[in-house]
């Protein structure tokens, strides 16, 4: 009981500012992001875009002329503070749906909860494949893993037309997700594996792994990561004088990685959902919004957080009431125009959306393609 206690008042609570007459009279909406330790920065990103989506719907009146009130607690991206923190949610709180802002662990514990509480819970960008299978009342606005795999596949083999080909992989449910994506379709774009290096997540010296890639001569590397691995990764790897082409996924997608990368990150080409050279309005008012508020650039995180609290929001105002059974059935009937794509659910409540391909230009991320191709990025249905 004492752990739990502190656990709890450690906790961080934030609610948007709305004026408090209004608050007797909100909707309360969950959410649990890293907003300390090691994945803070992550954290810290997916509040800022989860509160400038709360303040832009409530600045347009609301739902029903109801506002939203966002209730934030730090789950440090651990399984063993999420879980805590949903039961506080829905039964103190007393949230109508939860979000998660956090990673896989902590999102799968958290997921379990809600489900057994007959609660909606979307998570933003968590790509493990078994966080929808919780159950009917889970959601996902961002791609499992393998599908993101997958589509890495066809960018360098059919796309950049590299054929052999180096995979680097962090040993964590992110890294070993997209690792079994991209080997499920490699050979079908006339991709030979020449190895697979792991590392862990708290690695920031990869001498022995840049030392056997320099012996590979691979002609492209797939390396999985976040920007705090990728970043130092990559600058190593153009140390040892290995100029392949480095392709990553969207735990690279932050200018943080840019930062800690520095002129070895050009040229860097990523999967992920936010096109940061977009025409459509909706991501382009989060990129300006977004960039306004938190004072730094856009990134996926945040760009996720903010597609699953639209989604949501959507689903609140089209819902026959606000019972949990009704706003569930809503968020499955989406069809949302947002800022990383449009959004729907297959049955298991998997986003079918097309993946965006962006390269490190001049200092910043930048569109290099989109991958559309439906059959290939289907997501898993059972």
């Amino acid at each position: 009981m004492k752990r739990k206690f502190n656990t709890l008042a450690l906790a961080v609570i934030m609610v948007l500012t709305v004026p408090l007459s209004a608050l007797a009279d909100s909707i309360k909406i969950g959410f649990n992001a890293p907003l300390t330790g090691f994945a803070a920065a992550d954290g810290n990103s997916a509040r800022v875009g989860a509160e400038l989506a709360v303040e832009q719907v409530n600045a347009a009146g609301g739902i029903n002329g109801k506002q939203l009130e966002l209730v934030v607690y730090d789950d440090q991206a651990s399984p063993k503070e999420s879980a805590p923190l949903a039961v506080r949610l829905i039964t103190q709180d007393e949230v109508v749906a939860g979000i998660s802002g956090s990673y896989s662990g902590a999102t799968r514990a958290a997921a379990t909860i809600y489900q057994e509480s007959g609660v909606p819970y979307i998570s933003a960008y968590a790509v493990h494949p078994d966080i929808t299978r919780a159950g009917g009342f889970v959601f996902r606005t961002s791609f499992v893993g393998e599908v993101q795999g997958r589509a890495g596949a066809k960018l360098i083999g059919e796309m950049m037309g590299h054929k052999r080909v180096l995979i680097i992989t962090l040993n964590n449910d992110f890294g070993k997700s997209l690792a079994n994506g991209f080997k499920e379709k490699a050979a079908a774009f006339g991709i030979d594996i020449l190895n697979e290096y792991e590392y862990s997540i708290k690695d920031r010296e990869f001498g022995a792994i840049v030392s056997k890639v320099k012996n590979d001569q691979p002609d492209a590397i797939y390396a999985s990561g976040y920007f705090f691995t990728a970043g130092p990764l990559v600058r190593q790897l153009r140390a040892a004088g290995i100029e392949s082409p480095i392709i990553g996924q969207e735990g690279y997608d932050s200018q943080k990685f840019i930062e800690i990368s520095g002129l070895d990150g050009e040229g860097v080409i990523i999967t992920t959902s936010l096109d940061r050279d977009s025409s459509d309005a909706a991501t382009r008012d989060f990129i300006q919004g977004f960039e306004a508020k938190a004072g730094y650039s856009a990134d996926m995180v945040a760009a996720s957080t903010h597609t699953a609290l639209m989604v949501l929001a959507d689903a609140l105002g089209r819902a026959s009431d606000h019972s949990a059974s009704s706003i569930r059935d809503a968020i499955a009937s989406a069809n949302v125009t947002a800022s990383t794509g449009q959004i729907s659910f297959n049955d298991l409540g998997e986003v079918e959306k097309d993946v965006q391909v962006q390269i490190v230009k001049d200092g910043n991320w930048h569109h290099y393609a989109v991958i559309s191709d439906r059959e290939l990025l289907a997501p898993p249905t059972d």
